[in-house]
């Protein structure tokens, strides 16, 4: 499954670092690709998407269109 994601206040590579490894903790497998420029993550794993975006809003970051 691919998953494309809007963060908003992702500001440096240290933040895409971060999600990266968030991601990477709940699942080892995932390919994950930051854009900084364009505040967007995508990411292609078998994890659900909504447990995808619990681990990006629990590193600290917003997704746009995501509470």
């Amino acid at each position: 499954m691919a998953l494309k994601l809007k963060v908003p206040n992702m500001a440096c590579e240290s933040c895409a670092q971060t999600i990266t490894e968030s991601i990477h903790t709940m699942e080892p497998d995932a390919k994950v690709e930051v854009d900084v420029k364009a505040k967007t993550v995508t990411v292609e794993s078998a994890a659900s998407e909504e447990s995808i975006k619990q681990a990006i809003v629990a590193a600290g970051y917003s997704i746009e269109g995501y509470q």
